[in-house]
């Protein structure tokens, strides 16, 4: 599987991060999700959960398919 980050700046105070799957065109079910308040703070989270999901033992699982776990 081929994880991607993506960060957006979608308010004059607030940037989205999310981690999804590369092949995914529809991105309305991340793995993982978080709302920072600066584009570094979103990008620096965003990478830290990518190691963690990327070295798991386990397939990640969508956000619908576990209890919220959103940073």
């Amino acid at each position: 599987m081929k994880l991607k980050v993506r960060v957006v700046h979608y308010r004059h105070d607030c940037w989205y991060a999310d981690i999804d799957d590369a092949e995914d065109r529809q991105p309305d079910d991340p793995f993982w999700y978080a709302d920072c308040r600066t584009q570094a703070e979103a990008i620096t989270l965003a990478c830290a959960h990518l190691a963690t999901l990327t070295t798991a033992s386990t397939t990640p699982c969508r956000l619908s398919e576990t209890p919220a776990q959103v940073a």
